[in-house]
């Protein structure tokens, strides 16, 4: 079987677990923003968040920086100017990955100080993002 295909099969996986965390992290910030410091609900949120961080959205970040630049070898592409603007869109997706994850450690200091509603707004940055990433991959526009 070509390696490649597999390489590419598991990049994309990875994508789809690290997205789906990249997306629901937020979210859960919208709803713990409105709990009461140390309710409950405010304690289930942080093992919630911490989990979701740990288990789901560091590892498949690391596997897709991995198994992306592997397909990116494999297929030379980093002399196209898609994959630059791709590349460049993966990277401030990375930083936003660890906002969210000083997000989830000042959430579980008792600490956070923003708004639901901003968390809101977080949550629509990584699917703009995401739908840049998409369109530059399947376009290939430059």
């Amino acid at each position: 079987m070509d390696l490649f295909l597999w390489v590419k099969s598991l990049h994309v996986i990875s994508i789809i677990a690290w997205m789906a965390g990249m997306l629901y992290l937020p979210r859960l910030f919208v709803y713990h923003a409105n709990t009461e410091i140390g309710s409950e609900q405010s304690e289930t949120f942080k093992v919630m968040e911490r989990r979701l961080l740990k288990a789901i959205m560091n590892p498949s970040m690391i596997a897709s920086w991995v198994f992306g630049l592997w397909a990116a070898y494999e297929l030379s592409a980093w002399q196209d100017g898609w994959f630059h603007a791709k590349l460049t869109l993966v990277l401030i997706m990375s930083g936003v990955h660890g906002y969210l994850s000083r997000c989830v450690k000042t959430f579980a200091a008792d600490k956070n100080t923003r708004s639901a509603r901003f968390y809101r707004i977080m949550n629509e940055v990584p699917t703009v993002l995401m739908i840049g990433v998409v369109i530059l991959v399947i376009v290939k526009p430059f």
